[in-house]
């Protein structure tokens, strides 16, 4: 990698920590040729986006990630995400089981948004079977889906349970 793209992808993400993703994504947008397939660049480059909440950007910027480096998690984890914002949500899903031997032993989180897309297509056995684990493995994950929209079809057995 370049010297000045090594640097120009330090100042993205010390931008972007700071909020200043209009001034991360021009340090991005310099960065020229190969050093843009690198995984440091794909990574600020997808941290960014999800900021900027630009969905299709984190869709081909986190599949091409998770292609590159398959055990770097966030990188599922915000394609699939993305995805769900984009209402693609069998695909969101497909993108989590393909995850799943990789990261499904200890992601609490990848767990959890499965039950989410399970929910959402009225998958509620796969829905609950996801979330107990989900749960298991981070319990704080409990409240949260009691007041997640995506998990909504199953309040009425949160609230009991």
């Amino acid at each position: 990698m370049l010297p000045d793209s090594n640097r120009r992808i330090r100042y993205a993400r010390g931008y972007a920590e700071l909020g200043l993703l209009r001034e991360a994504a021009r340090e991005l947008a310099a960065v020229v040729g190969e050093d843009r397939e690198t995984p440091d660049f794909l990574l600020a480059r997808l941290q960014v986006a999800m900021e900027r909440k630009q969905w299709k950007t984190v869709v081909t910027t986190g599949r091409r990630l998770a292609q590159l480096t398959p055990d770097l998690e966030v990188a599922w984890l915000h394609w699939a995400y993305a995805l769900r914002e984009l209402n693609r949500i069998k695909e969101a899903k497909a993108v989590l089981l393909e995850a799943e031997p990789l990261h499904g032993g200890k992601s609490a989180t990848l767990h959890y948004n499965l039950a989410c897309y399970h929910c959402l297509l009225g998958e509620m056995a796969d829905a609950r079977a996801r979330l107990r684990v989900a749960c298991e493995l981070h319990p704080d994950f409990k409240q949260a889906a009691r007041e997640d929209r995506d998990l909504e079809a199953m309040w009425p057995e949160l609230s009991a349970g």
